[in-house]
């Protein structure tokens, strides 16, 4: 299984955000720039069988941005499991429920993304590791999915993705 975890695009800032912070919206910046990163996820040929996003309005539209580049448009399944304080055990017991041979994208936030991403790859929760908006990691699941269990393929910035579009 490969899982690609990539991080909503730039928000609106939250001291200039009136609103529900679930609500807070992707700028039209943050809209631009996951759509660039996002072409350069297609140039690496790297194809979703699946879509999960966090409920949180920025990730959501992060998820129909990526959604829209693909030529075959795949479902979006909204999942509590990636929103910002969610448990990365939980998360990761989600994935088992997918096929072994699956590409599933999930869209969330930091820093549960980097937390799920270190538990995935070293069985324990670790610092060190840290997405930046509209960025990503591809890690591999060669068998059952389990903490400590996964092989880091890549880490990108938005700009590294970006320069491959």
């Amino acid at each position: 299984m490969d899982c690609l975890f990539f991080r909503h695009g730039i928000a609106v800032e939250r001291d200039t955000w009136t609103g529900e912070e679930r609500r807070r919206p992707l700028t039209h910046k943050g809209r631009a720039r996951t759509r660039q990163s996002g072409k350069g996820l297609l140039a690496l040929r790297l194809t979703p069988t699946h879509i999960l996003s966090s409920p949180l309005t920025r990730a959501r539209q992060t998820a129909v941005i990526l959604q829209a580049l693909l030529e075959e448009p795949i479902k979006i399944r909204i999942t509590a499991d990636l929103e910002p304080g969610a448990d990365p055990q939980a998360f990761l017991s989600l994935l088992t429920t997918f096929p072994p041979n699956a590409c599933v994208w999930c869209i969330g936030h930091e820093p549960h993304l980097s937390a799920t991403a270190g538990l995935l790859l070293t069985g324990t929760s670790c610092d060190g590791f840290a997405l930046k908006k509209a960025g990503a990691c591809l890690i591999h699941v060669e068998n059952r999915v389990r903490p400590g269990t996964g092989r880091l393929d890549w880490w990108l910035t938005a700009s590294q993705l970006r320069a491959l579009a």
